[in-house]
């Protein structure tokens, strides 16, 4: 249970302007990954928090090991693939993995490192309808003793519409993220569309990370990605961290696996609010959405 006590004071450290999770972010794992030396082919999956972490963490090895399932089966997906800015990266000897190598992280594009600026590998972006992620992020926050206790649902909507939440604004990530410099190494996708069409989605992601796959091979891929799948996969599913750290009866963290799930939860005034948040913020933004 939260303890009234953990406030983001005890439980999170700020760096360049945003939360962190302290118990998995120290001044060391953020020198490391300051200092981390890219190379032009990694694949670097970047995500805003419950936007299609887990699904990129199990569609791109599959992808890479051309469908062989021994990667997503016997390691789990946050040292197959890491986040670059948290404690475990520096205890996996990631310069020592083989081409292509691929990592996560929920930085913000003005959070990149001078390394990634320079060498310009590979992005995939993910992105999924805020109000969405909002839900699960009320849930998952529910959960995760790690994170300040979300309060009502109208309480921790203002904190995640002002930024106030973990890896800071929803908004500021996504627009940074959509008008980065590099954009012919970035891939754009979001959770919508892998959810109206995965096998598209795999044969998107195939031709970007230069894997071909044949159409079996992206169908095999597709179905074992559908959520019922991932959530049975123990080395995906979180069940391997202890439930005092992700307490999974108070919530799953493989909760419904679905778009527009946000209907069930928030209020009309709630809705009305966000909607009106969202035009303001994001007027300026040529982006088509799949949500929109």
């Amino acid at each position: 249970m939260h303890v009234a006590e953990m406030t983001e004071e005890n439980l999170y450290t700020t760096y360049k302007g945003v939360y962190l999770p302290k118990m998995v972010h120290s001044t060391e794992s953020l020198k490391y990954y300051e200092e981390f030396s890219f190379r032009p082919d990694d694949i670097l999956i970047v995500t805003y928090p419950k936007s299609g972490t887990t699904w990129m963490q199990e569609i791109v090895p599959l992808i890479l090991s051309q469908g062989d399932p021994v990667v997503v089966d016997t390691v789990p997906n946050w040292d197959r693939v890491p986040w670059l800015e948290e404690t475990r990266a520096r205890d996996l000897n990631l310069d020592q993995r083989p081409s292509p190598r691929v990592f996560i992280t929920h930085f913000k594009y003005d959070m990149m490192s001078t390394g990634f600026l320079k060498v310009k590998p590979r992005v995939i972006y993910v992105m999924r309808n805020p109000r969405d992620v909002f839900t699960s992020y009320f849930h998952f926050s529910g959960m995760a003793s790690y994170l300040v206790s979300p309060g009502t649902q109208t309480e921790f909507l203002h904190k995640f519409l002002d930024g106030k939440a973990i890896f800071g604004s929803w908004f500021d990530h996504v627009k940074g993220w959509l008008s980065a410099a590099e954009q012919q190494h970035i891939m754009y996708i979001s959770y919508e569309e892998m959810i109206l069409d995965l096998e598209a989605s795999v044969t998107r992601i195939a031709q970007f990370v230069d894997t071909p796959l044949d159409s079996e091979m992206k169908r095999k891929i597709a179905e074992r990605c559908v959520f019922k799948n991932m959530k049975n996969n123990k080395m995906s599913n979180y069940s391997l961290v202890p439930s005092e750290i992700l307490d999974q009866k108070v919530s799953e963290f493989f909760r419904k696996g679905i778009a527009g799930d946000w209907k069930n939860h928030l209020t009309v005034a709630e809705a009305e609010y966000f909607d009106e948040f969202y035009r303001k913020k994001m007027q300026d933004v040529k982006y088509t959405f799949v949500w929109d």
